[in-house]
């Protein structure tokens, strides 16, 4: 595909999103795709949010072209290698120019909707979706599909794939059932609704690569490499997997035959085993350093990973409580788990781990709370590791803090005045697993959670977070 043919190609795909992950990811796979002429579609990328930001400005200003550099070792030896992005061939926010939006939601070519609002964005609150920007990503979908079985007037074939890249459990159809439930609770036609059940597809998936972003540390070497001033680069690791699940896989894989480009796409009628896997060890493992790696004044992954203490913790929880409640051989799991964490040590990827604390949240508790859950009913035991990770989540929003958090700013206020209400540890644990933060109260799901947090955080915010680990580290191996 030349730089020339790009826009002569029909936008198929509407991407809400234009981060680096799916830049680096689903873009890189599509423009791949293109080349060797297994898909013909460009993609017009929106802001999740509606609202115009500094990316949607630099693809526009930059003509919707960016390099993606990826670098790791491959047979043992170092590789790179970098790649002009050609797919994107619009980006806009619906709020500066809806009649754009409109025409391309109403196209009839129009095929898939590829996501990724974060953890925090599948999420069910109530929302006008008939108005032109609904507050929700849930219900700007709802909106969406109304205007369009509207305007095609329930033509079967005029539904859409959903193909939803959030790390939440049933990313698709947790987007499908918020969808439907706005439906009902408008009272819109029960033709709509059956026109999402039947003529609409919303798949699971799960994504994986390390993606570090924008690379500030060496953007001049990088830009004098390219010839050219990408305010867009986006580095990131050589693997990569995609799990698209759903009963119509077939079908989805016929219209979208990434594999068939030599990508590492797999389809199937089910992803949670493999989901199971990936989120809970290495999503998991990110998040659950988060934490203790910026109190203890690591900058990157490969930075807490070679501290001593953080190496030991990650790999003795992912041993003693996160393998043991994912079901499979353990040996599988084990050589699975070793793959993974060693991703981690790539010499390459600058992985901020500031990058990695957005929205931490609602990540842990899409990825460490259900191990704490699992563990409580299968050994009847508080899962210690993953309960001292949360803990460290806590001192690192705390208000003596000085990392500044990028999440719910309504979920910061809630943490901010429970700390400044004063109580004990425990107790200050206790109202904030109850104050509307999480989609579940975890004391209620284990009993002795807020008490035994409470104790860690104590111990974090008295002794220090060095200290803190090594004590309980040292009391894990007696």
């Amino acid at each position: 595909m030349s730089y020339i043919n790009r826009s002569l190609l029909p936008v198929k795909i509407l991407q809400f999103g234009e981060g680096n992950f799916l830049r680096a990811f689903v873009d890189w796979m599509i423009d791949i795709a293109n080349e060797k002429a297994v898909t013909d579609t460009s993609i017009a990328v929106v802001s999740p949010r509606f609202r115009e930001n500094s990316t949607i400005k630099n693809l526009k200003s930059q003509d919707c072209l960016y390099h993606v550099w990826l670098e790791g070792i491959e047979a043992g030896k170092p590789k790179s290698e970098k790649r002009l992005i050609r797919c994107i061939t619009d980006a806009f926010s619906p709020v500066v120019d809806f009649k754009r939006y409109e025409d391309y939601i109403l196209a009839p070519e129009l095929r898939f909707v590829i996501s990724n609002t974060t953890e925090a964005g599948i999420r069910y609150d109530d929302d006008d979706v008939l108005a032109d920007v609904p507050v929700t990503f849930p219900g700007k979908i709802t909106s969406l599909l109304y205007r369009r079985f509207r305007h095609f007037n329930g033509d079967r074939a005029k539904g859409l794939i959903f193909l939803c890249c959030e790390l939440i459990e049933d990313n698709g159809s947790t987007l499908r059932e918020y969808v439907l439930r706005h439906a009902e609770a408008l009272q819109l036609e029960p033709e709509f609704s059956e026109w999402i059940k039947s003529s609409c597809i919303f798949c699971n998936t799960l994504v994986d690569r390390i993606v570090s972003g924008f690379p500030s540390d060496t953007i001049d070497e990088i830009r004098d490499e390219l010839a050219f001033d990408d305010k867009l680069v986006v580095k990131g690791e050589l693997f990569h997997v995609w799990a698209i699940g759903c009963a119509e896989y077939e079908k989805v894989r016929n219209e979208l035959p990434l594999d068939k480009a030599g990508l590492n796409v797999l389809f199937m009628p089910d992803i949670k085993s493999f989901r199971e896997k990936k989120v809970r060890i290495l999503n998991g493992s990110h998040t659950g350093m988060v934490a203790i790696g910026l109190l203890s004044g690591c900058d990157t992954v490969l930075d807490a990973f070679e501290n001593t203490d953080i190496n030991r913790f990650i790999r003795i929880m992912t041993e003693r409580e996160v393998l043991p409640v994912i079901y499979g051989d353990i040996e599988e799991l084990r050589s699975f788990s070793k793959d993974i964490l060693e991703r981690l040590y790539n010499p390459y990827m600058r992985h901020m781990l500031k990058s990695i604390a957005l929205n931490s949240l609602s990540k842990w508790e899409a990825r460490n709370f259900p191990t704490v859950r699992d563990f409580w009913n299968k050994k009847g035991l508080t899962a210690d590791f993953e309960l001292f990770t949360f803990a460290a989540l806590m001192a690192l929003y705390s208000p003596s803090s000085d990392f500044i958090a990028e999440d719910n700013i309504e979920h910061l206020d809630i943490i901010w005045r429970i700390w400044a209400d004063g109580g004990d540890y425990g107790d200050i644990i206790r109202k904030i697993t109850e104050g509307g933060i999480f989609t579940v109260n975890f004391e209620e799901v284990v009993p002795g959670f807020s008490q035994k947090v409470g104790e860690y955080l104590e111990s974090i915010m008295t002794e220090g977070i060095e200290k803190s680990l090594m004590l309980f580290l040292n009391n894990r191996d007696k």
